[in-house]
């Protein structure tokens, strides 16, 4: 993190903006979903004012944004590493799979990335998800069949299937699979 206070209030302003306009939101849009008035948004955002904690909290929460990443310099040049011991990983979803999260949480429910491993029979059922919700999902080693709505497909190591999860889905191993899924939200 920056060790000069004015360094960071430098850069917030233009940070805030590009993230909000990159998000395709409007000043209104930022006030409604954060609680910070419209008018408090654009004064912090052409650097007139400096917000408080909880304003710049309320702000990075509506506009989807890391706290702490608009703090830091520029990661441009920085290469973030997990090792496999650190990334999250759900056992307790499904039958026989295993789920390991690659994607940072501040992507949830936009864009999420996961490796699945599936024991022999596994199974991954998931309910409908956001309306417009898109899963890619490519298997590299095993089988898998995918079932999207009433509609079911298997697939062999190397190949991708794209489809709705705004219905009911499942993916059911056929002998121990491993495959990537990646979730698309709506």
């Amino acid at each position: 993190m920056m060790e000069n206070p004015d360094a960071i209030l430098s850069l917030l302003p233009e940070r805030l903006r590009r993230a909000r306009q990159s998000r395709g939101l409007s000043l209104d849009a930022v006030a409604r979903l954060s609680g910070v008035s419209r008018s408090m948004v654009s004064q912090i955002e052409r650097g007139a004012s400096s917000p408080t904690v909880s304003t710049l909290w309320n702000l990075t929460r509506a506009l989807g944004v890391d706290f702490a990443g608009l703090l830091e310099e520029s990661r441009a040049s920085a290469i973030e590493v997990l090792r496999a011991e650190d990334v999250p990983t759900i056992a307790n979803r499904g039958t026989g799979c295993t789920i390991r999260i690659l994607s940072p949480p501040e992507d949830a429910g936009r864009h999420e990335v996961y490796e699945l491993r599936f024991e022999e029979g596994g199974a991954l059922s998931s309910t409908a998800h956001a309306r417009g919700t898109q899963e890619n999902v490519t298997v590299i080693e095993g089988a898998l069949t995918v079932t999207s709505g009433a509609a079911a497909h298997p697939l062999r190591a190397g190949e991708t299937a794209r489809y709705a999860a705004d219905v009911p889905h499942r993916l059911e191993a056929c002998g121990a699979a491993r495959a990537f899924l990646v979730v698309k939200g709506g």
